[in-house]
């Protein structure tokens, strides 16, 4: 996996810093902005530039093998479990949106599919999930 909380965290201190301006920042695709709106995942956190509690997480996959499903927006969530088991490996991408000012941050990426499901524990120990 790859987070990217320390770029997230530049850009922002870069914004307040009044070293790069907020419209640089708030320039969310509309079809970004569509998906978060309609479908993307609610946060209950604060916008890190105009401070409206109306973020989302969109989740996006991409891989060879999904074919048509590639670049697709993952929903609802349970959607990518069942590409989990049906595809042997593709990247996941968490983007997260404000629906307000139009932020928007890559969070992290990250591989998925069967290649990289967890082996199920032996008998009688227990894992968190």
């Amino acid at each position: 996996m790859v987070d990217y909380s320390l770029a997230r965290r530049a850009t922002i201190a870069s914004v307040r810093r009044g070293l790069t301006p907020s419209a640089d920042v708030c320039d969310a695709h509309p079809e970004l902005m569509r998906a978060a709106r309609n479908i993307g995942e609610e946060r209950d956190a604060p916008c890190p530039i105009c401070s409206h509690r109306s973020m989302r997480w969109v989740r996006y996959v991409f891989g060879d093998e999904l074919k048509s499903n590639s670049g697709r927006v993952v929903y609802p969530l349970t959607w990518l479990r069942e590409l989990v088991d049906r595809y042997d490996q593709f990247t996941c991408y968490v983007v997260e949106c404000c629906i307000d000012c139009g932020w928007n941050h890559l969070l992290r990426a990250y591989a998925a599919g069967r290649r990289y499901r967890s082996p199920a524990p032996a008998a009688g120990l227990r894992h968190r999930v």
